[in-house]
């Protein structure tokens, strides 16, 4: 049968139908082409969709693409700022996500870190009425009230001279639970016992600092004092310390070493830290062990030293120092000093907390989320001199190359030249960069890749502490740093950092993409993004940031600065210096959230 060919004006209507909406679909198409191309609506279209990416980085997908964008510089907006009740966030000190953990031996106060993706990518806004701190040493003394309007702690210990409300500031008159009358006094009855003065002490650990006003007091006797205390009831005792100018850091004694190398301490210090020394078989008083150096001090003062109705843990407490060989020099009171043997521990002898020393297989400086162990380290486990009277006093050993720089090959040549190439360095950054180091404007600094701590060594005449970060999948040489008598951490920049927001100055970094990058390897473990959302969260608005690496690497870290909202300049590096080499010196602008963001 023959198909019937019938006029146009005969053919199905459904069939015009259908070819006019393919049609009209086409041309639409064709003119939003266009109007996206040639027309500012494009720009307008593109950069609200890139906002909506900044606000929702809940799906990881959108996450990436977003970390994407912004190392590539394809965004023209900066990263939206956090909600107005995340001024004081710390991610791995988190109590909502962390009170869901066990309290066996005090896990759940301990770090822990939500995964990147389960992160908002955002800047942490300052809180309302916030002000560029008061500056060291008059910060030692008074802070604004308005940077962390917490009274708890001048409501519930105003009485015993940790800090109290006046006008609009917080003061600190320097007393402390164990010592209401101040620290300058207590430390002066210390004085009757241990080397004080004189430069045979230098690098002390305050356990559950309170507001440091210890630690602050001793930096007058030339000891520098590494204070901590976990995030807890008291809230934001170490967002105080940092604010004051005193160095601190965010840390709980639980199921972990304790970040530092060993026999790091020349003194360690405990004023009512309410630690359970003799708890899990003397665990913790292993762990101090671990900590403090050949011939140190220990001080402990408060329960359980002739407390009432402490009496069972006060002799188990001495029953452990002695299995351990530890000397009790004096009881004064309820403050109790121990000096460690300077040479090997007594042991194995018999003990009622079945301590044994360690074996051969356990390093004992590997500290970065290492179980704590219930054995004893062995004094001879590390090469090298380091007990207290084998060591320089200070100031001389911040100069001279400490035998444990040798496990290192060609350690004592590389400990030099690190030290002339980082004094040279500093004296650029200053007098060529204008960077504010040894003005007031600088207090708090932290070096996130320390290596052998040259770059604090050449801040040794400013009025700076400095907080010597080593990177814990790099070469450990924590312990040279300490042995320097400089003080620091161990971290993985692919984690955030244990301090509160606005907690720096000044952080400098030279070679940040290997901070990202696995050993040996071009692979990036996390990215660029994050490590500076991290850095701008630690930094003080109007502070500093000095970055170093290659043109390509700082090029990118210029893309991302403008993100986070800093100010940089690139500039090139010393003449002196050998490499190719940038330097990005950027300032963090003081921004603050607007009614409408908030």
């Amino acid at each position: 049968m023959g198909h019937l060919n019938l006029p146009p004006s005969k053919r199905n209507p459904r069939q015009w139908k259908l070819l006019d909406i393919v049609s009209a679909f086409f041309f639409a198409l064709v003119l939003l082409f266009f109007l996206l191309v040639f027309t500012p609506l494009g720009d307008s279209l593109a950069a609200s969709g890139r906002q909506a990416l900044l606000l929702s980085t809940s799906d990881p997908k959108q996450r990436h693409r977003l970390v994407e964008l912004l190392e590539l510089g394809h965004h023209h907006q900066p990263i939206e700022a956090c909600p107005a009740d995340s001024v004081d966030h710390m991610p791995c000190e988190d109590p909502r996500r962390n009170s869901q953990l066990s309290r066996e031996m005090n896990f759940y106060r301990e770090r822990h870190c939500p995964l990147p993706d389960e992160t908002p990518l955002c800047l942490i806004p300052p809180p309302l009425g916030y002000k560029i701190p008061v500056q060291w040493p008059e910060s030692f003394h008074k802070i604004w009230h308005s940077n962390m309007p917490h009274n708890k702690i001048a409501d519930r210990k105003g009485h015993q001279g940790w800090m109290k409300e006046e006008g609009p500031y917080f003061i600190f008159p320097g007393g402390g639970t164990m010592f209401p009358d101040g620290a300058a006094s207590y430390i002066e009855k210390l004085g009757q016992y241990i080397p004080v003065t004189g430069g045979t002490l230098r690098t002390a650990l305050d356990m559950g600092c309170g507001v440091a006003s210890f630690g602050g007091s001793m930096l007058k006797e030339g000891i520098l004092t590494l204070s901590f205390a976990p995030r807890d009831s008291h809230k934001a005792q170490i967002q105080f310390v940092l604010e004051r100018g005193i160095p601190a850091f965010v840390l709980m004694l639980g199921t972990r070493r304790l970040p530092f190398p060993a026999f790091a301490f020349d003194l360690i210090h405990c004023s009512r830290c309410l630690i359970p020394f003799t708890a899990y078989n003397a665990t913790y008083f292993v762990e101090v062990d671990r900590l403090l150096r050949p011939g140190g001090y220990l001080v402990i003062s408060g329960p359980p030293v002739q407390w009432p109705k402490q009496d069972k843990e006060w002799t188990d407490l001495q029953a452990v120092a002695r299995a351990l060989c530890y000397e009790l020099i004096a009881v004064d009171g309820n403050t109790a000093i121990w000096k460690k043997p300077d040479g090997d521990s007594c042991l194995p002898n018999q003990n009622e907390f079945g301590l044994e020393l360690c074996d051969g297989s356990n390093d004992p400086s590997n500290a970065w989320y290492f179980k704590l162990k219930k054995c004893v380290t062995k004094t001879s486990s590390v090469n090298g001199e380091y007990a207290i009277g084998t060591i320089p006093k200070w100031p001389d050993r911040l100069t001279t190359a400490p035998s444990r720089a040798l496990v290192m090959k060609n350690g004592i040549d590389l400990f030099e030249a690190d030290t002339r190439r980082w004094a040279r360095r500093v004296a650029y950054y200053k007098h060529t960069l204008n960077v504010k180091l040894g003005t007031p404007a600088i207090r708090n600094v932290m070096d996130m890749n320390a290596f052998f701590g040259g770059f604090a060594a050449a801040l040794k005449s400013d009025p700076v502490w400095v907080m010597n970060v080593v990177p814990a999948r790099k070469p450990l040489t924590l312990d040279v740093i300490y042995d320097r008598g400089l003080i620091g951490v161990y971290h993985d920049w692919c984690e955030p950092f244990s301090t509160y927001p606005r907690t720096y100055d000044l952080i400098h970094v030279a070679g940040i993409e290997s901070l990202i990058k696995l050993p040996g390897s071009s692979k990036s473990r996390c990215n660029l993004v994050d490590l500076m959302v991290e850095i701008d969260r630690m930094l003080r608005p109007e502070g500093t940031v000095v970055i170093r690496d290659s043109p390509e690497v700082i090029e990118k870290v210029a893309r991302i600065a403008h993100a986070v909202r800093w100010s940089a300049t690139i500039n090139d590096k010393e003449p002196e210096s050998h490499g190719r080499e940038n330097i990005l010196v950027a300032t963090k602008t003081f921004w603050q959230l607007t009614s409408s963001s908030s």
